[in-house]
């Protein structure tokens, strides 16, 4: 398991409703609990350092990680707008894997524009612009899973 790994988890579990969620994966074990009164976290940030969560040796390692709210560091504008994921599924950003995306970071689009696709259930899921604007930053990587109401892009609102 890698970083990137790690923060997609802590993502999962922040936007779904669940309050504590644990994995094992080899000697590697990983606990995330969020919402939880009265536990300490064992680190200041939940995005870690990789040699922090990889410690030398072969013992067995374990990872606790305990949330109350990851906040942002970008700051909220008032204009822009988060275009959410309607279905649980798997977020792309193409219509196939050797065509251009729908939509880049700076492109304008009008309301009903397609933006991507969320596969689920093997249904392919053409996912449409409420707003004209343009595309301030696209939040979910390409080939994620997402879920329901999660935020996929933010866009600056014309």
């Amino acid at each position: 398991m890698d970083l990137a790994f790690y923060k997609r988890l802590i993502r999962l579990v922040e936007r779904s409703e669940i309050s504590e969620f644990s994995v094992e994966e080899g000697d590697t074990k990983i606990r995330i609990v969020k919402n939880s009164p009265g536990v300490t976290p064992q680190y200041s940030h939940p995005f870690l350092h990789h040699s922090e969560v990889h410690q030398a040796g072969s013992a067995s390692k374990e990872v606790n990680i305990t949330q109350d709210k990851i906040v942002s560091s970008e700051s909220v504008n008032p204009n822009h707008y988060e275009i959410k994921s309607p279905i649980v599924g798997t977020f792309y950003r193409a219509p196939s894997p050797e065509a251009d995306p729908f939509i880049k970071v700076g492109d304008k689009i009008s309301q009903g524009a397609v933006l991507c696709i969320v596969e689920a259930m093997k249904l392919m899921n053409e996912i449409e612009s409420d707003v004209s604007g343009k595309i301030v930053k696209i939040l979910v990587d390409d080939a994620t899973p997402v879920e329901y109401n999660q935020p996929l892009f933010l866009v600056e609102k014309d």
